[in-house]
């Protein structure tokens, strides 16, 4: 039995004939009745064969000529399918027009003769007899023309056959108002216009001008008219700086004069305090009404001129705000934008790391909207020199994400492509991709030259007419706009542009001349904060960590773990780092404070320490004690990352700063391992409060210590921390209690106010007895910022001052000696650094000299940071005891490691 609308056909080789089968196989109804019967039929004859039950001689067949060609015309549609985007009319300039000879008619089999004769068109646009000529026409006009997918790359063929049933014979031009194309072409005019006004009234500023894709306005503001029909109520935009203003000014409706206010050379944010940032780095929030009456707020997250480190922390923010809206579990109701430039999409690995988070447990966003604003160039570099591969979107094709792309000069094919690209991410909650080809009209900055470097291109662009009088023209001829409409709009709108410019000259002229601010500080940075719990709630989350699941079978080394903290619980042994950190975790969720950490191997902690997922030895289940302690208790997150540092850290930091009243924890897996992250670090972290007045409370947990464990093993390197420091920006600290470690993780979300902590974590000592609290520690007193030594009370000659790990180091060697007349002051906050405290215990020793002492190269560690700081406390010699000056963090040797840290602790002692 052959489908009866179709003509017959050969089952040899056939790549769609195979498809549709192997989807019959998994449902009958996914296919059309026709062919439900043939392959019932086909199957019935196939079991009957290999049954014996048919006596007949099966004979093998040539196909016939026909057969050939019916072949041919399903290789021809798949390979239009796979491969039209090539040929597409996407270039506006003409330049990157290509031919492609595996869509060449002859390749298949097939000729100029054959134009006319009837085939089975398969499932395109339909099904259904056609001629070969008829079938070209569709392929070329879905796959060829000014909007392409790629999308045979995926692996879902429901995703598949989705796109091909809204592509395949439609007009993109179709289904547009006069109303809405009317709405297009202001939009295009407004971008267009504010462009052209401030290229003549700002000469020579930068403002990274969306001219060649203006098209990116009207989509954007389709985009949003749509949001609330899909259940958006929150858009989370991340852009860098090309058409940020435009955005800004014509999507989220912030006030001409105040653009107009920034480009004045004496012009000072008023919002924020400390140095501020360029105008195109701004963030802005707004509350968008749609035509239709219903709210859409839009956050637009500010960013650095590293163009795609903007892409994690928006997928951070977002998830963040799902929380918020309880949309935790469909992830409709927020959608994370993000808008990229062509040569950063490809060029910048952050790109790939953000794509890798976004179907990961911990990551996950419910999908992403990409628009790729590509000005077929990246600064002076053409594509060629660029990129190694035909589209800039190839980094997409990893994770089987539609990749829709649309010549900028078509404005009604890019609103129609982000529609559906809009639809597309609600129904099956993924990443998609328009990539949105134009051309940038003037240089990388408007103070560059770009005929220097692209003559030929340039002359092109500045003959070609403005996206607006392409589209104007294409109205006027369908007799849906006049261009004397367009003129008085163009009118009205220049008229809003000086009258708004006019009101920023006067209230420039109003203001003082600009003065220097006094720095930024916190003067409640040292307030103390109780962060002690009440005996009876410590016992309780102690006993609840420590209590063995129900109907588990538990690791026999996790068991023996669990006893031991019980007897921690139980007063019968002092409390180690491990258990002092799960019990500051504890306690904040009892308290209703939710929990997130995540970093590399986190569940079990690199170290084998902390053990906040349990796992069943016989089956597969898992047990999370720090989400059973109580029933009212606060949710708690935990997550391997990915190995990637960069994406994860951006992920985290966007979440704690849209749900800080969680403690929100990235941990590396050692703590060199945040140079992957320098960019978020230094970009964001320490910076975003003085750039954007923006704060962050997440933690940094980066294990630093030297045990001989080589050059990437043991430097979190303090010292770049360190020099960052400034304007009271961050929290940077290394305790050696457990207590104290206890308190500031409590006191990070307990204080009132924001900053980010980085926290120098251990290894050795996370075993170490000496490192031991006792309950009274937790559940009295604070964290201390300076710690006094315990075993020296009388006045001494010198004092050694150290932080961390190397205290121990010290101690012990101290016993060897027998020189209990020398103490040793531990700095628990390297920064603030508590100079009150510091001097108030340092003098009660009454000393000569003091000793800096430290396990880094003396170009490392604290010793810069701290050596001007003790000349200005103290009228004291400071000298220095450590390793040399070394271009590498540590020794490889375990042997000579043993030697310098014993040259060390003797250079400390004075001897």
């Amino acid at each position: 039995m052959v489908p009866s609308n179709r003509k017959s056909i050969g089952i040899e080789n056939l790549a769609l004939l195979e498809e549709y089968y192997q989807r019959w196989k998994k449902d009958p109804t996914s296919v059309s009745a026709d062919w439900n019967n043939f392959f019932e039929g086909f199957e019935f004859g196939y079991e009957s064969l290999k049954n014996g039950q048919l006596e007949k001689k099966v004979e093998r067949r040539a196909p016939t000529d026909a057969l050939k060609k019916q072949r041919a015309v399903y290789e021809l549609i798949h390979a239009y399918r796979t491969l039209g985007h090539y040929i597409a009319n996407l270039d506006p300039l003409g330049f990157n027009q290509y031919e492609y000879d595996e869509l060449k008619l002859e390749r298949f089999g097939l000729n100029q003769k054959d134009l006319e004769s009837y085939f089975d068109s398969g499932d395109l646009a339909g099904g259904g007899r056609r001629t070969l000529r008829e079938i070209l026409e569709i392929l070329k006009k879905s796959y060829c023309s000014t909007l392409t997918v790629e999308f045979m790359h995926m692996d879902s063929f429901v995703q598949r056959k989705w796109i091909t049933e809204r592509i395949e014979g439609k007009s993109f031009h179709a289904g547009f108002s006069k109303e809405h194309k009317k709405q297009i072409l202001y939009d295009l005019l407004k971008a267009e216009l504010f462009e052209a006004f401030l290229h003549t009234r700002y000469v020579g500023q930068k403002r990274f001008s969306l001219e060649g894709s203006c098209t990116l306005i009207p989509m954007m503001d389709a985009l949003i008219e749509a949001c609330p029909a899909h259940g958006i109520e929150r858009l989370v935009v991340g852009m860098a700086h090309r058409g940020r203003l435009n955005f800004v000014a014509n999507v989220l409706q912030q006030d001409y004069k105040v653009i107009f206010d920034e480009f004045s050379e004496n012009y000072i944010p008023e919002g924020v305090l400390g140095d501020g940032d360029v105008r195109y780095h701004l963030g802005f929030e707004a509350a968008l009404k749609t035509k239709a009456g219903a709210i859409v707020t839009v956050g637009l997250t500010p960013n650095p001129s590293h163009l795609e480190a903007v892409n994690p922390v928006v997928e951070g923010k977002a998830r963040a705000w799902e929380r918020r809206l309880k949309d935790t579990e469909h992830r409709k109701k927020v959608l994370p934008l993000l808008i990229h430039g062509d040569a950063s999409f490809m060029g910048q690995g952050v790109v790939q790391e953000t794509l890798n988070l976004s179907r990961l447990e911990g990551y996950t966003t419910g999908g992403t909207l990409h628009i790729i604003v590509n000005n077929q160039i990246g600064f002076t570099t053409v594509p060629q020199d660029g990129r190694s591969t035909h589209h800039c979107t190839a980094v997409a094709l990893m994770l089987g994400i539609p990749i829709f792309h649309v010549n900028s000069d078509d404005p009604l094919a890019a609103v129609f492509a982000v529609l559906l690209a809009l639809e597309y991410r609600q129904v099956f909650g993924q990443d998609v991709v328009v990539d949105l080809v134009g051309y940038r009209k003037y240089g990388h900055n408007e103070g560059d030259e770009p005929s220097f470097t692209q003559p030929l291109l340039y002359k092109a662009i500045a003959q070609h007419p403005n996206i607006s009088d392409i589209f104007l023209d294409q109205l006027i001829k369908s007799g849906e706009m006049t261009r004397e409409e367009a003129n008085e709009y163009r009118k009205i709108f220049v008229a809003e542009l000086n009258q708004k410019m006019e009101e920023s000259k006067e209230w420039i002229k109003q203001e003082n001349p600009p003065t220097l601010r006094p720095r930024l500080s916190c003067p409640r940075i040292f307030d103390p904060v109780k962060t002690a719990v009440p005996l009876e709630e410590f016992l309780y989350v102690g006993n609840a960590l420590v209590k063995e699941p129900p109907d588990f079978n538990l690791n026999p080394k996790i068991r023996k773990i669990l006893e031991e903290r019980k007897a921690m619980v139980e007063g019968k042994q002092p409390i180690l780092l491990p258990f002092a950190e799960t019990m500051a975790f504890g306690t904040l969720l009892y308290e209703g404070i939710p929990v997130r950490l995540s970093g590399q191997d986190s569940r079990r902690g690199t170290f084998s320490q902390r053990h906040a997922v349990l796992y069943d030895t016989k089956v597969s289940k898992k047990y999370v004690p720090l989400a059973n302690i109580h029933p009212n208790q606060a949710i708690f997150c935990i997550y391997n990352s990915p190995l990637s540092e960069y994406a994860v850290l951006g992920f985290d930091y966007g979440y704690s700063l849209d749900y800080p009243e969680a403690l929100i924890i990235w941990e590396a897996q050692y703590g060199d391992f945040a140079n992957g992250a320098q960019v978020i670090i230094d970009l964001y972290l320490v910076s975003s409060e003085s750039k954007w007045g923006v704060t962050s409370n997440i933690v940094l947990l980066l294990p630093h210590g030297y045990e001989g464990q080589g050059p990437e093993h043991s430097s979190a390197r303090v010292e770049r921390f360190l020099q960052a420091c400034a304007e009271d920006n961050i929290v940077v600290a290394n305790c050696t209690t457990p207590a104290n470690y206890f308190h500031i993780l409590r006191r990070q979300v307990l204080r009132g106010f924001s900053k980010p902590l980085i926290l120098f974590t251990h290894k050795s000592l996370l075993r170490n007895p000496q490192c031991a609290s006792t309950i009274p520690e937790f559940v009295q007193g604070s964290f201390e910022e300076v710690l006094a030594d315990p075993q020296v009370n009388q006045p001494s000659s010198k004092v050694i001052l150290c932080t961390g790990k190397v205290y121990y180091d010290l101690i012990d060697y101290r016993s060897r000696l027998g020189r209990m007349d020398i103490p040793i002051v531990r700095i628990e906050q390297l920064y603030p650094l508590h100079e009150k405290k510091l001097k108030e215990i340092v003098l009660r020793y009454q000393p000569k000299s003091l000793v800096w002492c430290q396990e880094e190269p003396k170009n490392m560690g604290a010793w810069s940071y701290m050596f001007p700081k003790l000349n200005d406390i103290f009228s004291l010699p400071v000298l220095y005891a450590g390793r040399e000056a070394s271009a590498s963090t540590a020794t490889g040797s375990m042997a000579y490691h043993r030697l310098e840290q014993q040259k060390l602790l003797s250079d400390a002692f004075g001897r």
